[in-house]
Parts: C-alpha cells; structure tokens; sequence
C-alpha cells in the first residue's frame, strides 16, 4: 500500500506536461506490478509467520 501512494505521489509532482498514452499505460503496468510484488511480499510473510507457530 505504501509503494503505491508513493508511487501516486512522485507521478503527480514530477511532472506537469501531459503524458502520451503509452507513458500512461506504461505507468499504470508500472504500479500493477509494484502491487504485485507487494502482495507477494506480505502472503509470504503470512506464510512464515504462521509456520514459525507451528
């Protein structure tokens, strides 16, 4: 969640010209798989935290 406000924040103050499409979808790509890696990052550590219980 943290990578992607960043991420919503530095594309909104960096730049004021338009962007083209491509550069739009190239950043949409960007976040979805920023998200991606996150959400991988928290089920594994779900997944160590409950084997360590185990």
């Amino acid at each position: 969640m943290f990578v992607a406000l960043l991420f919503v924040l530095c594309s909104t103050s960096i730049s004021c010209r338009e962007k083209s499409t491509g550069e739009k979808v190239e950043d949409a790509v960007e976040a979805v798989g920023e998200d991606i890696e996150e959400g991988v990052e928290e089920v594994g550590e779900e997944i160590e935290d409950a084997t360590d219980d185990h």
